[in-house]
């Protein structure tokens, strides 16, 4: 990993990602993983949690279950690479609120208002 993708989470097999795209990373076991909200991945995430608007909402209000940001982050995963569902609940778990509420942040920014 050189410079520039530590920088930015990124590792040699996947680019960094780029927060004017709505990406972010996610650090999972250790290596980092971009999240990337795509429309399909979005569509997916909102058929199983419900309306993405609901979700912002309830994010704003401090609502927002442990089980609803690892489905989020599950859906926009770029590659999988492997993972399983669980394993992004535990990094979730194991990075704390705080530190999830960053790539979160990111994700829930694009859902609001779309790419440029």
């Amino acid at each position: 990993m050189n410079g520039a993708q530590a920088a930015t989470g990124g590792s040699a097999d996947q680019k960094p990602s780029n927060p004017v795209r709505g990406e972010a990373t996610l650090v999972i076991a250790g290596r980092p993983f971009l999240l990337r909200p795509t429309f399909n991945a979005l569509v997916c995430a909102e058929e199983e949690l419900g309306s993405l608007f609901a979700l912002v909402e309830r994010a704003g209000e401090g609502k927002l279950r442990l089980a609803e940001i690892a489905t989020l982050f599950w859906h926009c995963l770029a590659q999988r690479g492997g993972l399983t569902r669980e394993d992004v609940g535990q990094a979730v778990l194991a990075q704390g609120l705080a530190a999830a509420a960053r790539p979160l942040r990111v994700l829930l920014a694009e859902i609001l208002k779309g790419q440029p």
